[in-house]
């Protein structure tokens, strides 16, 4: 557990950790987690989160460490990117877009949603089959296939429920603590002084706004669960680093491919006419060849 991050109030403080709503719009739950009032906003107490956020991050640690699944959640538009880059980079799962009713409870329909994005994804890398698909139905597939990207891009390889949910704003992601209470999957959760701390078995109160705030809380759960990795196969001679490396780079290059998917497909759609343009030159031109051909053996025999 050497490797396990550390953390002092200080880099709290750099990040903006401390500072939570205006005290009009706080959670009288969270009134243990309050250190004051400045400006009329409220003031978190680093005091109480440095060593919660070190409980956070080994229950992470430990779950990694025994090979089991983290999944990060964040839908808001400041932990879009971050989630994901964070998640990828030790090899773990993430739900960066709104969350789906029944993906922890309903896992048989969610696999089905899966195993059609991969249908779709062989389809529409078939060069050959597109030619005989109308541009309609090819902008109809490539749609289908962005919309489920967006649900279950960072879930499709997850096969089963995780064991450990992990969340920033638990206002905006009740749905996923919903499900994961349900079902007794343990949670840590970054709780605001706007938020509701119950069912969270990991609370890590702190701003879950800032961008630098959710920076650095995505950064220490990464390196606590590539800590968990590394101790768990020290021994097994695997060059952990560059293996996670690698795969981090694929999941960004998979991102980068999907966000350019719709140009691609309209590209092959334009495409079909083209060749349907060309194909039809070259049967006129192979018709046109023939004739004189013909006449010739016509005349040949007279």
């Amino acid at each position: 557990m050497s490797n396990l991050p550390k953390v002092s109030v200080s880099d709290l403080l750099d990040a903006g950790i401390h500072f939570g709503h205006k005290a009009s719009r706080w959670n009288p739950k969270m009134e243990p987690y309050i250190y004051g009032i400045k400006d009329n906003v409220h003031i978190i107490d680093l005091q109480q989160t440095v060593p919660l956020l070190q409980i956070a991050l080994k229950k992470i640690y430990e779950t990694v460490k025994n090979n089991g699944k983290v999944l990060f959640v964040s839908s808001k538009v400041q932990a879009t990117e971050l989630i994901a880059e964070y998640a990828q980079k030790c090899d773990q799962y993430y739900i960066n877009h709104r969350w789906l009713g029944g993906i922890l409870t309903n896992w048989s329909t969610i696999s089905r949603s899966i195993k059609k994005l991969d249908s779709i994804e062989k389809t529409l890398g078939n060069t050959e089959e597109l030619v005989n698909y109308p541009k309609k139905e090819l902008l109809d597939l490539t749609r289908k296939k962005e919309k489920l990207v967006r649900s279950f891009f960072g879930i499709r390889n997850i096969g089963g429920r995780p064991d450990l949910v992990v969340i920033i704003d638990t206002n905006k992601e009740h749905l996923a603590i919903k499900e994961a209470v349900k079902l007794n999957i343990p949670i840590v959760a970054v709780v605001d002084s706007n938020s509701d701390p119950d069912n969270i078995d990991f609370p890590i109160p702190g701003n879950d706004d800032a961008i630098r705030s959710i920076r650095l809380y995505c950064s220490l759960f990464a390196d606590a669960a590539l800590a968990g990795i590394q101790d768990s196969l020290k021994n097994s001679g695997v060059d952990v680093g560059a293996s996670l490396a690698a795969k981090s780079e694929k999941g960004l290059e998979g991102v980068k491919k999907i966000e350019k998917t719709a140009k691609v497909s309209k590209a092959k759609a334009a495409s079909k006419d083209i060749v349907v343009e060309v194909k039809a030159t070259e049967e006129s031109n192979s018709n046109e060849l023939e004739k004189p051909t013909t006449s010739a053996k016509k005349s040949s025999n007279n």
